[in-house]
């Protein structure tokens, strides 16, 4: 396979910016696929090149794959980088790439059809011998069904969208009753978001935590880059990560992490991924729950702890170069944290508030990096997602950690719009942030006794 020489990059704000500055530094040509929206961003200021692919709707821009195939053609692209979101777990989109003689930054479409159907891919996961939650086999075929194996496995269960992602498509039920409703609901939800209303079921762990681990693959060997804990969510949405997880003793994180280079060599998976697990603090029991065929927001954080590039490593391996690393070779320094910071209004129930960044400045000094496409004067769009940077530190212990990232909260400025910075603040004084005792819906039940 040839070696990239012009990489297009098919994505918007800090993770278009990430991945444009490491073809840089590869000596590869950059170039910024922009919408009439972000004409003015950061991702096109920097860019060696860059080309307009439509309207300000990501339907019309980063979500038109005959745009996104057509700037390729007339930029001389010989590659494309997907980031995360939009196009980039779209199998579809993926085989037109290559298709056009062009190199996908990512795992072959095959794997992405594979992986990305909820239920396919924990029967991948089965095969290969990873612990998956118990739940139904395959998709369900009616509420009946969904009734017949939530008693079979007990109550409490979740109803989940087989095409799903984000937080959608997703049902409690705690009761025959509630999964027939759930089971509707669910259903209606998933085939809106993702054209599929496919629908599986699985025990629902109370008061779990979501850990996740970073692999990389070449198509025959892979190797991990230890784990990320990612239990501080909102609504399902992952505000808060910290690598290494240190609610994990050393046997049950050996035995985490072989798991995910066993599933990720099982379906000769090409470039960065990650395999997400729950994890049951009372039992030490993880299950796999899904895999992400693309590079994930929260990538700084291992690369903060083993020191590594993950966005340089998936291109190299996916332009056909082998694992630039040995698992002997990775080792994990330290403890990283990253916030995301979104342009929304935490005491207006997190409404998002786009327009323009008046002025920002944002914390710096020793183990604090920013990844952030948000310059003064920069107006953010209402288009998109409101996430607007992310912060992230690095200190020798997790306790370290938490006052760098203390610090760093209260350094960083930014005058208009609102924003979460204060949010997190509020989190730092919390008891149980301090003492890492953590899960999945803590911000719920936090909110809930306030």
């Amino acid at each position: 396979m040839p070696e990239i020489k012009r990489l297009l990059v098919t994505n918007r704000g800090e993770i278009a910016v990430r991945v444009i500055r490491a073809a840089q530094e590869m000596g590869i040509v950059a170039i910024a696929a922009y919408s009439d929206a972000d004409e003015s961003s950061l991702a096109v200021r920097i860019a060696d090149e860059a080309v307009n692919i439509g309207g300000a709707h990501a339907k019309k821009s980063y979500l038109n794959a005959e745009a996104l195939l057509e700037a390729a053609k007339s930029t001389g692209a010989d590659g494309v980088h997907p980031g995360y979101g939009f196009l980039s777990e779209n199998a579809e989109f993926a085989r037109a790439v290559t298709d056009a003689g062009l190199v996908w930054i990512g795992p072959d479409a095959g794997t992405i059809e594979r992986m990305g159907h909820k239920a396919q891919a924990i029967a991948t996961a089965r095969a290969a011998g990873v612990p998956v939650v118990p739940g139904s086999d395959g998709l369900l075929t009616s509420a009946d069904d969904a009734v017949s194996v939530a008693r079979r496995i007990g109550y409490p269960v979740l109803l989940k969208a087989a095409a799903g992602g984000g937080g959608r498509g997703i049902r409690i039920a705690g009761t025959d009753e509630e999964v027939d409703a759930a089971f509707a609901d669910a259903r209606q939800e998933a085939e809106a978001s993702f054209g599929d209303g496919g629908i599986y079921l699985e025990k629902f762990i109370a008061r779990a935590r979501h850990i996740e681990v970073q692999v990389l693959g070449d198509g025959t060997d892979a190797v991990h880059f230890f784990e990320r804990d990612c239990s501080l969510q909102r609504r399902r949405q992952k505000v808060w990560e910290e690598a290494p997880a240190a609610i994990l003793d050393e046997a049950t994180r050996g035995a985490l992490c072989e798991s995910a280079v066993a599933l990720t060599r099982s379906v000769g998976y090409v470039g960065a991924g990650t395999i997400e697990y729950l994890y049951d603090s009372d039992t030490r029991a993880f299950y796999f729950i899904e895999m992400n065929t693309r590079i994930q927001v929260e990538h700084p954080i291992t690369e903060e702890i083993c020191g590594v590039d993950l966005i340089r490593a998936m291109i190299e391996v996916c332009q056909g170069d082998p694992l630039p690393y040995r698992q002997d070779d990775i080792a994990r320094r330290g403890h990283s944290i990253e916030v995301r910071i979104n342009a929304e209004d935490p005491a207006q129930g997190f409404r998002p508030a786009p327009g323009t960044v008046e002025t920002v400045s944002w914390a710096q000094g020793p183990g604090v990096r920013v990844d952030s496409m948000a310059y003064s004067g920069y107006r953010i769009p209402p288009f998109y997602d409101s996430l607007i940077g992310k912060l992230i530190v690095w200190a020798e212990t997790r306790e370290q950690a938490l006052a760098r990232l203390e610090r760093a909260l209260r350094e960083t400025e930014i005058a208009a719009p609102a924003t979460t910075l204060p949010f997190f603040e509020e989190l730092l004084a919390e008891d149980d942030v301090r003492r890492n005792a953590l899960h999945t819906t803590w911000i719920e039940q936090r909110t809930e006794n306030q």
